[in-house]
């Protein structure tokens, strides 16, 4: 297996070397997606694997076959993620659940979050897929960012198939891979790569919430209770002042228990996360204007310790503080 793209199309470049060894492909694809369980159909068979992958910002695309018949099964839900995994060559066959299950053809996809959902695949032996590994954080947080509010249940429960032959998801996706072969490391850590981990996620949650029924335009799409948009008011209101989650939950009138495990379920993220992501994101509002020096944009955010500042900058944004001043004054 390797860690790097291969920009040429399936049917015309030669896979990687095969990998027979079983522990050694549930210890890579636990790394680059989440914890799994592999079964493999039929008996004494034998893998042969091959993967690519990269990063998309915080974004995991992985062109991937097991080389044989597989049923996938078990997904880690604490780790977060929605899959999102699109058929090159053969067929899949996408399940939630014991009863529906979803064949998908070359250029269908299937969407997931398996942190929501009990999620299980089966491939065909000569299956290839284009998969991409999305933290459901960045899903919600632009949801957040873009619409003012975070979907609720009825958009994350729900598994479905979306673009398919022709289809603009399926040109973006293209798009995607042969940007991110031809420049892994600006794809994974510039700018382009935060702007196309946007398109990709944007484009998603279009296509997902069509599908569910969800308008993301309305408010009302928003499954949390009263105490949960009381929680996030306050934080937003005090944000300055970081408030912590004691000083949130007693405002919201709940126990520090039940607010944490609200937001996770409704937000996505814990009430500190996201309290870190609301200062992160009002010092990148200034040093995007232009109009406060990093440091003193850095304090009046509330950040004290400026190396733990800049480290918390560079792993939500891709770069330092400066550089994004930087770039504000001299456009």
């Amino acid at each position: 297996m390797s860690s790097q793209p291969d920009p040429r199309p399936p049917r015309s470049r030669p896979l990687a070397a095969p990998e027979s060894d079983w522990d050694a492909i549930r210890t890579w694809t636990d790394d680059k997606y989440m914890r799994f369980d592999v079964q493999p159909i039929g008996r004494n068979i034998i893998p042969a694997s091959s993967m690519f992958s990269v990063q998309i910002s915080t974004i995991t695309m992985t062109r991937f076959c097991y080389g044989v018949e597989v049923d996938l099964r078990n997904f880690d839900a604490d780790a977060g993620n929605v899959l999102v995994l699109t058929t090159l060559q053969g067929s899949t066959r996408h399940a939630a659940g014991t009863r529906d299950e979803t064949e998908l053809t070359v250029g269908g996809t299937f969407v997931a979050d398996c942190s929501r959902v009990d999620y299980r695949l089966g491939a065909a032996p000569d299956h290839l897929q284009l998969n991409l590994t999305i933290p459901h954080r960045l899903l919600s947080d632009l949801a957040l960012q873009w619409w003012g509010h975070v979907p609720g249940e009825r958009l994350w429960s729900h598994r479905c198939p979306i673009g398919g032959q022709n289809s603009p998801w399926l040109a973006l996706l293209e798009y995607a891979a042969r940007t991110a072969s031809t420049a892994p490391q600006a794809v994974a850590t510039g700018r382009v790569g935060r702007n196309l981990e946007e398109m990709i996620a944007a484009h998603l949650l279009d296509e997902w919430s069509r599908s569910a029924g969800v308008d993301l335009s309305e408010p009302s799409s928003v499954a949390a209770p009263g105490y949960v948009r009381a929680a996030v008011q306050y934080m937003d209101e005090h944000v300055k002042d970081l408030p912590t989650v004691a000083e949130t939950a007693l405002a919201a009138g709940v126990s520090v228990r039940a607010l944490n495990g609200a937001f996770n379920k409704y937000v996505g993220m814990s009430p500190r996360a996201y309290l870190i992501e609301r200062r992160l994101h009002g010092v990148h509002r200034a040093l995007s204007a232009g109009a406060l020096s990093v440091s003193a944009a850095a304090h009046e955010w509330g950040y004290v310790n400026m190396g733990v500042f800049a480290a918390a900058y560079r792993r939500r944004f891709g770069e330092n503080p400066s550089e994004t001043l930087a770039r504000r004054r001299n456009g």
